[in-house]
């Protein structure tokens, strides 16, 4: 779950804005930084060098086609590179013609005429009479920005007539069972849009690829246009091939670890159906390897003796050695500065050792606050040093040994709700077993020995563990998923016969789905449900570790509350956790532009007294809701969320910032 940094509304609001008005210098000019693409560059200003000019697109027929000629314009494209002279300008509108009238067909206006205008004289297509357009154009050296103007006549559009889908060979219709008429999602009166055929011809593809066709071959349409009737007829020639299944797998690279690390990670059975997904499942299972780079998975071109398709998986090395530090500063919690090392292949065989130190302000939790640099105490520091190894692939198997060590003081809490101090060190060792790339189990021993200190009690403690891991993630993105499901369910028993000072079994579970509404995935429902409980837990919460209890609030949990402030409190109203945990989160990802979107949400839970969450409860459930706004890039969104508490206490802020990259769940 990716960490949400949380503001003050004020400031973080304030920063946001300052982020989006900030400027940068490049290239001699400034240039706005457009965060969101919201913002348009301006051309260049008059100079006695260059010609810069203006262009403007009008479409007289249907308007919506503006943007289709502004994708494909060289004239918009190069507006920041303004030429040298009169005629250079006219032959970079010249060169606007083709894509121009390809982008009207696109939309199909087949009968469409497009006028391009240069400081007011018209051009036809490869020619400026007697040079008036270029004379005209250097008339404005010095003085004023060239006007360019595009004029597109549409005409009337075009629509399909007849469809036809034809086996290639046969020239007959498909059955309806082989492919469906549906596939192709166009009918007769359909616009006859050059987009919508190619996006048909890739239905035909996907759809029979998904069906254990992986050599089918869809000709491009042919497409026959009557001008007198408007009209369109096209005909899709299809050739299916044979169906397949999955043939021998063969791996290329690695050079500086086993091949055998490669291959347990890849989950393909000889023989099974072949299906596009299951090949891009073995990309990602096998990226995951921290030894990797880059995955690349190939087919063959030919069906085998047994009319299985041959894989081809080819794996490059990752640079074995990392190091790095990061900062951050919140209003809330401060500054925080981490550095680690890393090495992917420490002895040669895949294995991944991380060592990382983080030194941050911990929060007080008693009442008083940090107003000035000499308030400043050595116990408002806090720090962390961790240490994991991973082994993959043990002797080939599907069996990864784990090792992850922890040292640690911190607080968690605010001075108006109070929370706790602990002290821990610990480690926890162990097996995992993938089932496949969806399904693992990890099994194992834990050690930790602790101080833990709050309003009602100073525990000190010793824990030995035999956790129990069970992960299951079928979704389609990491940061970002638009279908599939996670669970994650953990259960760790700390039985005293083992040498626990303190005899309990914590237990948690939270499951995620995502469901999309349309096809492009634009309209996403995403749900999650969070439940914890503390079995054959001593009686007295005071026995009980601090961090241990269950509390909620924050960026992940019930955003609109403070990290971990949401739970049962003890004297002077300060939070002391609670046996049980519930939480519920609901959204709505709805995609505005192909990188915008916002987002409406829901959520609500806390912590309970009982092992039993019993959200009946008179103000133990606390709720909040909020819009979010999410800006997509290539490695996941960045999310921006303003949540409000529905039922605040005393002490919530009525706004509340989160700042992060990746959605909320």
């Amino acid at each position: 779950m990716p960490r949400a940094y949380r503001f003050g509304a004020d400031k973080a609001l304030l920063t946001f804005l300052v982020l989006l008005c900030l400027t940068v210098a490049g290239g001699g000019r400034a240039v706005a930084f457009d965060l969101f693409g919201l913002f348009a560059e301006e051309a260049p200003e008059p100079s006695a060098s260059t010609l810069p000019y203006e262009v403007t697109f009008e479409a007289r027929g249907d308007d919506s086609v503006e943007g289709a000629m502004q994708q494909v314009s060289n004239l918009y494209r190069l507006r920041q590179d303004a030429p040298p002279d009169g005629s250079s300008l006219v032959q970079r509108a010249q060169a606007d013609f083709a894509p121009l009238i390809d982008a009207l067909w696109s939309q199909g206006y087949y009968n469409a005429r497009v006028v391009i205008s240069v400081a007011g004289q018209p051009l036809e297509i490869g020619l400026d009479r007697e040079g008036a357009a270029a004379r005209a154009a250097n008339g404005y050296r010095g003085r004023a920005r060239v006007p360019v103007t595009v004029l597109a006549e549409t005409g009337p559009l075009f629509r399909l007539r007849t469809i036809e889908v034809l086996d290639a060979e046969t020239r007959r219709p498909f059955s309806e069972d082989t492919l469906p008429f549906r596939v192709l999602k166009l009918s007769p009166g359909d616009p006859a849009r050059s987009a919508d055929l190619r996006a048909a011809v890739a239905r035909i593809s996907d759809w029979l690829r998904d069906r254990s066709y992986p050599l089918v071959k869809v000709t491009p349409p042919a497409p026959v246009v009557d001008h007198a009737a408007l009209t369109m007829d096209v005909a899709f020639l299809v050739s299916p091939g044979p169906q397949a299944g999955i043939g021998a797998v063969a791996i290329e690279g690695p050079r500086t670890f086993p091949q055998s690390v490669v291959r347990s990670f890849i989950y393909l059975d000889e023989g099974e159906p072949y299906r596009p997904k299951r090949l891009e499942d073995t990309r990602k299972s096998v990226a995951t390897i921290p030894a990797v780079g880059s995955v690349r998975v190939r087919e063959g071109t030919a069906l085998d003796a047994y009319g299985n398709l041959p894989i081809f998986v080819d794996v490059t090395d990752r640079a074995p050695n990392l190091v790095g530090f990061a900062a951050a500063y919140s209003t809330v919690d401060g500054p925080t500065g981490r550095v680690f090392y890393e090495n992917r292949n420490l002895f040669g065989e895949a294995e991944r050792l991380r060592l990382e130190g983080a030194a941050f302000l911990a929060p007080r939790n008693d009442g008083t606050r940090i107003k000035k640099p000499g308030d400043l105490k050595p116990s408002d520091l806090g720090a962390r040093f961790t240490a994991s190894f991973l082994k993959p692939a043990l002797w080939g198997s599907r069996f990864d040994y784990t090792f992850d060590g922890i040292v640690e003081r911190n607080r968690v809490g605010s001075p108006r709700f109070g929370g706790y101090t602990y002290r821990l060190g610990g480690a926890t060792t162990g097996f995992r077993y993938r089932v496949d790339e969806t399904l693992s189990a990890t099994f194992g021993l834990k050690y930790e020995r602790g101080q833990t200190s709050d309003v009602i009690s100073n525990v000190d403690y010793q824990l030995v563990g035999l956790p129990l891991t069970v992960k299951f993630d079928n979704t389609d993105r990491p940061l970002d998923p638009s279908e599939g499901v996670r669970i994650n369910a953990a259960v760790t028993p700390y039985p005293t016969f083992l040498g626990s000072s303190v005899g309990m079994t914590r237990a948690t579970a939270d499951a995620s789905t995502y469901y999309a509404l349309d096809e492009d995935r634009d309209y996403i429902l995403a749900g999650r449900i969070g439940v914890g409980s503390l079995l054959d837990a001593p009686s007295d919460l005071r026995e009980i570790p601090s961090n241990y209890r269950f509390y909620a609030g924050g960026g992940g949990s019930i955003r609109g509350y403070r990290y971990q402030t949401v739970a049962p409190r003890g004297p002077f109203g300060f939070i002391v956790g609670g046996r049980s945990l519930f939480e519920a989160n609901i959204e709505a990802r709805i995609k505005v532009t192909d990188s915008i979107g916002v987002v409406p949400f829901f959520d609500a839970g806390g912590a309970f007294s009982d092992r039993v969450p019993d959200i009946r409860l008179k103000d133990a459930v606390q709720m909040s809701a909020g819009i979010g706004l999410r800006y997509y890039t290539g490695i996941g969104p960045l999310r921006l969320d303003v949540a409000f508490p529905i039922n605040p206490r005393r002490g919530d802020q009525p706004v509340v910032l989160y700042v992060s990259i990746g959605q909320a769940f």
